[in-house]
């Protein structure tokens, strides 16, 4: 059997590498273009792009091209290279279409630490299907392969020049995906790789390439000025002088209550969307029960996914700003989430015992590895739920999930055992029945509750009443567990509200939202503080079996959000707290939600930072003793962390 001859080159060796070189570019150029066409689903959208920031473009294209001239090297075909990284830019612009479709967020740096469970992740998300434009574009980038074959002898390298062109090219590549090629590159081509931006902000400003390499270069964490032992230890005097203004702090309560926490997935108040009429309340249990409990707005951070992030804000106080651009905060090194004792150890310090349920299973948001470091016990997903036997009548499963009511009922087994054996319970709960995707088959076309609106059409009435569905369910559920606590003897309190409103796309790919006049279109990039911090929220409830849990506030409106509702319950049971939590729940006073988004101020006043917020001297100086505490444990040496997990002396 004769070997088969490798293609003889074309053409002096300098007319080879240049061509080699012209290739590699145009095939960067297309596969940036590319890109962005599956991205925005528009050729004249890229166009409109390239003509208003033409630099962003080419330093995308130069990004790709550097990597197709590398690989071509190493690999002696260019054409194979182009195929390779034509392939890897389709994939990461199919993944970002898809996180759009599936929350109406862009793709983030953050998000690449679920990339091992993806597949967990689409399975909760439903059916996902490449658009037309996916298929173009690829259709388009496999012409550009065909013309590279085509020519494949005039771009050969061989020998000596192919062994210097992939030396030099490597280095070179290296260094566009260093810190200072990153900046040497941003100055060429006009690319802040300094400032930190919101999601949909870079992305509609620099594309989704370049916006996650630029993410990739910030710096982590700027050090607060003249950091050192003495700076924090006036920080940490400042911390107790603030503190200790308080001197009529409230003492210890007399009854150590169980608490419940109900993360309900998706829920929010739904009547105060604009043009829709029920035919009664879908929440008439929540409605009923803010009378008996404390209740208002809830600024939740996100929109439409993002629920293991609310647990760590909740649970530790921290928020992705709190750390480097693209850090997901749930997948911080192991000791990270044992730098500060988190507000289930507050509780467990005296008497009581944290566990967590999930009516899903144990995958996603590296919740094996987090919650045992944030003073959990035990952590029950939706095998170990089953498991535990209780009495029940009816299915287990609601929609594609486990149903709210059977979820409840399981946390109210697990209070009673704890109950019995002499300890009080902390236990978080996160629910699963309202979770997305929305199908209008997803609860068989069942709907307990009428609705209807002149603004939509019936298709997307279908997709309407499928959330109407799950929220009723929700609502249901609660009035079942409060009924059962108010049999209980035991003292309980409930903390239950929406991780985040559903991102409700509707059939021509607007948003319910849209659809009913509260934000112009699905990107951001275009809406009000207000319009954000309305839509970024969701409605939560704090209620008791015994109104004198709730400290005289029962029937109160009170605004609060993810990282204020811990400090709220630690203040409302009155527990002794370190001087960590009672710094939280001194900032909690003047600022609700501090995101790359958009800030909201103590009084529930949106604004597009905190820059731009109307705060006082006071409530900047909280912000940065907060600031400065977590860059010291979290970036720094720890001068005061220990201090921090103890109460003010």
């Amino acid at each position: 059997m004769k070997r088969q001859k490798r293609p003889r080159a074309l053409g002096p060796v300098w007319l080879r590498w240049v061509m080699f070189l012209g290739g590699s570019l145009c095939m960067g150029l297309a596969v940036a273009v590319a890109v962005q066409w599956v991205v925005t689903g528009s050729l004249s959208i890229v166009w409109e792009w390239f003509v208003k920031w033409p630099t962003y473009l080419l330093l995308t294209g130069v990004l790709y091209g550097a990597v197709v001239f590398t690989l071509g090297a190493l690999l002696g075909r260019l054409w194979l290279s182009a195929i390779l990284v034509g392939v890897a830019g389709l994939v990461l612009s199919l993944v970002d279409y898809f996180k759009t479709a599936i929350n109406g967020t862009p793709l983030v740096l953050a998000d690449f630490g679920l990339a091992a469970q993806v597949g967990e992740v689409a399975g909760v998300a439903g059916e996902l299907r490449p658009p037309v434009d996916f298929w173009m574009a690829m259709i388009a980038l496999g012409m550009c392969v065909g013309i590279l074959i085509l020519v494949r002898r005039l771009t050969l390298l061989t020998g000596r020049c192919r062994f210097v062109t992939f030396s030099v090219s490597l280095a070179l590549t290296i260094g566009l995906f260093s810190t200072q090629g990153a900046q040497a590159a941003g100055a060429v081509f006009q690319v802040d790789v300094n400032t930190r931006l919101a999601a949909a902000n870079s992305h509609d400003t620099y594309g989704l390439t370049l916006s996650l390499w630029r993410d990739c270069f910030l710096q982590a964490k700027k050090s607060p000025e003249g950091y050192s032992e003495a700076y924090m230890e006036q920080v940490l005097a400042r911390i107790d002088e603030i503190l200790t203004e308080d001197s009529a702090d409230a003492p210890a309560a007399a009854v150590q209550p169980n608490i419940i926490v109900a993360q309900s997935e998706s829920f929010y108040d739904l009547t105060r969307l604009p043009g829709l009429q029920y035919e009664r309340d879908p929440l008439e249990n929540f409605h009923a029960l803010e009378s008996e409990g404390i209740s208002g707005t809830f600024h939740s951070h996100y929109l439409g996914y993002g629920t293991g992030y609310l647990e760590m804000s909740m649970l530790y106080g921290i928020t992705e700003l709190d750390f480097g651009a693209g850090t997901n905060i749930c997948f911080l090194e192991d000791d990270a989430y044992e730098k500060f004792d988190a507000l289930p150890e507050q509780y467990t310090k005296s008497g009581y015992r944290a566990e967590m349920l999930h009516g899903y299973n144990d995958s996603l948001y590296n919740r094996t590895v987090t919650y045992p470091r944030l003073g959990f016990s035990d952590l029950l997903f939706s095998a170990d739920i089953q498991a535990l036997d209780f009495p029940w009548e009816g299915g287990i499963y609601g929609g594609y999930y486990m149903r709210d009511s059977y979820f409840f009922q399981a946390m109210l087994d697990r209070m009673e055992d704890i109950n019995s054996s002499g300890e009080r319970a902390f236990l978080y709960g996160i629910t699963m029945e309202n979770h997305q995707p929305f199908d209008p088959e997803k609860f068989n076309y069942e709907c307990q509750i009428g609705v209807t609106s002149e603004s939509l059409g019936e298709e997307d009435m279908a997709i309407v009443r499928v959330m109407l569905e799950g929220i009723t369910r929700a609502d249901q559920a609660l009035g079942d567990l409060t009924d059962a606590l108010w049999e209980s003897e035991e003292p309980t309190i409930v903390v239950f509200f929406g991780d985040h409103r559903p991102n409700l796309f509707m059939t021509d790919g607007d948003t319910v939202y849209t659809k009913l006049g509260l934000c112009p279109d699905n990107d951001t990039v275009g809406w009000t503080p207000e319009e954000i911090s309305d839509l970024y929220s969701t409605d939560y409830l704090i209620w008791a079996n015994d109104a004198a849990l709730l400290q005289g506030q029962a029937g109160t409106r009170r605004d609060s959000s993810i990282t204020a509702i811990g400090p709220q319950l630690l203040e409302l049971t009155g527990q002794p707290v370190t001087r960590y939590w009672a710094l939280l729940e001194k900032v909690s006073q003047v600022c609700l939600t501090n995101t790359e988004l958009y800030f909201v101020d103590g009084t529930g006043t949106p604004s597009a930072g905190v820059e731009e917020a109307a705060l006082s001297d006071e409530a900047r100086e909280l912000l940065q003793l907060r600031e400065d505490v977590l860059y010291d444990a979290m970036y720094g040496q720890q001068y005061i962390t220990a201090e921090m997990n103890e109460p003010v002396q």
